[in-house]
């Protein structure tokens, strides 16, 4: 085959993903008002295939993000709702003994699926949380001794109430740097709020999307295609000194117990890559790593006692660092 060709191909392809994603915040605003932020999120964690927390208080549409993304991309998506009675084979799956064959069968859990909900995931025990690292990290679980794997693409987006702490069991550090983004879903402006009224007036119902004309517009083809073109897009030494800087700065910072991991350096490189790309660039420069500073970094960082009580927060210490580390020219 001719490579100049096989290029062409390869570009039209990686076009029509990119316009294929850009589309679902379009789609997707057909069923949730004011979130395209966490909508852009979610897209970046498909394509980096790393996983999202989503956090905000309840009634703020965090379950029906999930489910019209998988509408619009056409995946499979699952529910679990986390509660201080959950098993782990109730996430993963269990052998169950056929009485017709006199054998044990695999009965899989909920986990194999596209896009997994797990909901309230500090509502439940860390034995039935860690159930979920494996999965995670590997895409894969083993019962039995077998390990099985999950399908393609995978992701996980669990939500937490940030204002309810009474019978919740905070995420240790260990599993809170697995997700690779923290969405903060925050509540509507007055003009939004008012939009959903109206919307719930007309006879919208959350529960059935495809009254509310969501349609697929991309699939699994798109996003193989647009994580191709994530890889080759270009990083720089000067850029990757810079996120080697900026999370470093986190290390020294008085305010903090804990700083962001090598694992979080690597994070924040892959999701500015990914963001570059969607913005239509086969190079990555600072203002990539910027935008992505939040999300990847907020929920890998522990604050000082004391820090808390005077009112600093995770966001205004990372907010802090990127103005103090030099930016590459």
């Amino acid at each position: 085959m001719d490579p100049t060709t096989d290029n062409a191909g390869y570009a039209g392809d990686a076009a029509t993903a990119r316009s294929s994603l850009e589309s679902l915040r379009t789609e997707i605003a057909k069923a949730v008002v004011g979130q395209d932020p966490a909508v852009t999120g979610l897209v970046v964690a498909l394509l980096c295939r790393g996983h999202v927390l989503l956090e905000g208080v309840p009634g703020v549409a965090k379950t029906l993000l999930v489910r019209a993304l998988a509408s619009a991309l056409e995946l499979d998506t699952k529910r679990i709702q986390f509660t201080p009675d959950l098993m782990p084979s109730d996430v993963t799956g269990s052998l169950v003994f056929d009485s017709r064959t006199a054998e044990f069968s695999f009965q899989p859990g909920p986990v194999f699926t596209n896009l997994l909900l797990a909901d309230e995931i500090n509502r439940t025990p860390p034995k039935t949380q860690s159930s979920l690292l494996e999965a995670m990290e590997e895409r894969q679980v083993t019962v039995d001794g077998t390990p099985r794997p999950l399908p393609e693409p995978f992701l996980v987006a669990a939500t937490q109430n940030p204002v309810e702490y009474e019978g919740t069991y905070p995420l240790p550090e260990a599993q809170l740097d697995r997700f690779l983004l923290k969405l903060t879903i925050p509540l509507p402006s007055r003009e939004d709020e008012i939009n959903v009224l109206t919307r719930h007036a007309g006879g919208f119902n959350p529960r059935d999307l495809r009254a509310a004309g969501i349609r697929p517009v991309a699939g699994p083809a798109d996003l193989e295609a647009a994580r191709t073109a994530v890889a080759k897009t270009a990083v720089s030494p000067e850029i990757t000194g810079y996120v080697v800087d900026i999370c470093r700065a986190t290390r020294e910072s008085p305010s903090l117990n804990l700083g962001v991991s090598p694992r979080g350096a690597t994070a924040l490189l892959a999701t500015a890559r990914a963001w570059a790309w969607l913005t239509g660039r086969d190079y990555v420069i600072p203002d990539d790593v910027k935008a992505l500073a939040l999300p990847t970094l907020r929920h890998r960082i522990q604050l000082r006692p004391e820090a808390e009580m005077e009112g600093v927060t995770a966001d205004s210490v990372i907010n802090a660092i990127l103005a103090h580390v030099p930016v590459p020219r």
